[in-house]
């Protein structure tokens, strides 16, 4: 009988994802020269303060930011 080859069910470990938080993001963006404008931090202060899921921050960010589509 040939030998077939087994393969190997894919890594789970590598499906896995990270969140890296508000402060070492903010460093990472430093490095690359991305900061926050007054008004950004202004909102971001806004929805800490309201307690904004990640959902509806990302919402209110796509609403006043995002690119109108027609």
């Amino acid at each position: 009988m040939p030998m077939t080859k087994t393969i190997a069910p894919p890594n789970k470990a590598a499906a896995k994802s990270f969140r890296v938080g508000r402060h070492a993001f903010a460093k990472i963006s430093a490095v690359e020269g991305i900061r926050l404008s007054p008004e950004m931090a202004k909102d971001f202060g806004e929805f800490d303060r309201k307690g904004l899921s990640a959902g509806e921050r990302r919402k209110v960010i796509a609403r006043k930011y995002g690119a109108v589509r027609s």
